[in-house]
């Protein structure tokens, strides 16, 4: 319902609205209000014209004060790059094997904090917050001593510069496992999952390993050892302990001797990556820190 009944003189106007009786009354709103209101206009007007605000094409409306939040973060990176330019002179430059047997030094606890903040920004992605690594999608823990491709922080060092299988870097870790399911068959599939589950320690049917062990030898030994104990110079993990990079049931065992594995990490240099990248003394930072989780050799 919608209708202005007579008021009679110094009653408040309504808006015509009722609901079940209750009127709409169309009291003014208090004088200050509506002044803070259109201060808040003309306030609104003027920061749009003072600062960026409005889109264009590549960018926005710089504002003639010229205030960039970008510029403030740059100017206080660039201040922070200044007071250790000396310690980041001195990591990119570090021999890596002395600098983490020294774990008393300025520079190692240097190197350990800003590693722990370049794992952060660009590691944890995959390898988790923790390191501890994500087996459903192959990603390794960095906390234990299982490595594919070593451990000391040369190895390291090298692996975070050249990345794994990736198509930046030459130089690049590279070892590729053959898919076995148009090479074998279903069988003897089943067959070298046991054997691999018997050199782990794991249950198995006993029936099947002793033919697994024949294919094993004629297939896997020449890269994974003859007794599963892992090639670091290829990248072929270890077979014969309780660590798995994909999952050590018989289906995932059999699906990776079925479809094969192919890990890519890339190469975190900024040969590679450009401005992205990571600088020597980040690089060397990471490496210190990765090593000293706990599993470096």
């Amino acid at each position: 319902m919608s209708r202005k009944p007579n008021r009679t003189e110094g009653q408040v106007e309504t808006t015509g609205h009722v609901w079940d009786g209750i009127e709409e009354l169309n009291n003014p709103l208090p004088r200050w209000w509506v002044w803070v209101f259109y201060a808040t206009i003309v306030w609104g007007i003027w920061y749009t014209i003072a600062y960026p605000a409005w889109p264009l094409v590549n960018g926005a409306t710089p504002g003639y004060l010229g205030q960039s939040t970008r510029a403030d973060v740059a100017a206080e990176i660039a201040a922070v790059n200044e007071r250790n330019a000396s310690l980041n002179e001195a990591l990119s430059t570090a021999d890596l094997a002395a600098l983490s047997a020294d774990t008393s030094s300025e520079l190692h606890g240097y190197a350990v904090s800003l590693g722990a903040s370049v794992f952060r920004a660009n590691c944890s992605q995959c390898h988790g917050a923790g390191a501890a690594g994500l087996q459903s999608a192959g990603y390794p823990s960095l906390l234990d001593d299982d490595w594919l491709w070593g451990g000391t922080v040369e190895d390291i060092a090298f692996t975070v510069t050249n990345g794994i299988r990736n198509e930046q870097s030459p130089d690049t870790r590279w070892v590729e496992m053959p898919a076995f399911g148009d090479m074998l068959s279903r069988e003897e599939i089943a067959a070298l999952v046991a054997h691999v589950r018997a050199i782990s320690g794991q249950e198995h049917d006993a029936a099947l390993v002793e033919e697994g062990a024949l294919l094993f030898a004629d297939n896997c030994a020449s890269c994974h050892g003859e007794s599963g104990e892992g090639t670091r110079e290829m990248g072929a993990p270890t077979l014969n302990d309780a660590v798995w990079l994909y999952g050590g049931t018989p289906e995932r065992i059999e699906e990776t001797i079925r479809n094969a594995r192919f890990g890519v990490m890339p190469a975190w240099a900024r040969d590679y990556r450009g401005a992205s990248g990571l600088d020597q003394a980040q690089i060397n930072a990471v490496t210190v820190y990765v090593h000293q989780l706990g599993g470096g050799e």
